[in-house]
């Protein structure tokens, strides 16, 4: 039998961005239904679709990169497969390419992220001058056994610090994968916890997810 697995690559903005990952997998399901799409399905007495996410988004984040793996049951191409699905996706969330795989997502370490801080300036500089300098930035971490302290720092770059007209822009790069994994909001919450600073409003932008080499995920 034919079966063969392809990744789909997407963006997620807009409004979509406050849909869960949860509900997310659930318009995925069903606009592969409506695509009519020849995916695969698991067997036995309740088959759902076959459909896994390198690395889920955190709700409230654009993500310009997001993928999934799906298995195909009969060859189509992937400017169909692409073409298909974004005629029954919901809006903001577009199908971008597709192909097959070409890294398995455990070799996923860091993710970069846009943070735009609204904010005066002079402030969110001191701030974060503050921060960076720090030698730990221990944090309360949600893990499997509960709440616990750990140290971000290793985990956590601040690539650069653009001034706009009404703030800062940040490139960071956070831990990413199965095994650590930052969520940049976390960091946040550190620095403001730390040095007392908060933006007054804040956008969170993933447009980058790499290997340990910093090669592109594929």
């Amino acid at each position: 039998m034919y079966i063969k697995t392809v990744r789909i690559f997407f963006s997620k903005s807009g409004r979509a961005i406050y849909i869960s990952h949860l509900d997310l997998m659930r318009a995925m399901t069903r606009a592969f239904s409506r695509s009519g799409l020849p995916v695969w399905y698991t067997q036995g007495f309740h088959p759902h679709l076959y459909i896994t996410f390198a690395l889920p988004l955190s709700l409230g984040t654009t993500g310009l990169c997001e993928s999934m793996d799906v298995r195909l049951l009969e060859e189509v191409s992937d400017e169909e497969i692409i073409s298909r699905l974004n005629a029954a996706l919901p809006e903001g969330v577009q199908a971008v390419s597709a192909g097959e795989p070409v890294m398995a997502p455990k070799e996923i370490m860091w993710a970069d992220y846009h943070v735009h801080l609204r904010c005066v300036v002079s402030e969110g500089r001191q701030a974060l001058e503050r921060f960076v300098a720090l030698e730990e930035i221990p944090t309360q971490k949600r893990s499997k056994k509960g709440m616990k302290t750990v140290d971000i720092k290793p985990m956590l770059k601040i690539l650069s610090v653009e001034e706009q007209s009404d703030g800062l822009m940040l490139k960071l790069r956070c831990r990413a994968g199965v095994e650590i994994n930052l969520n940049p909001t976390l960091a946040l919450d550190a620095l403001t916890e730390i040095t007392g600073f908060k933006s007054d409003w804040t956008t969170i932008e993933r447009f980058a997810i790499l290997n340990e080499a910093l090669e592109n995920f594929k």
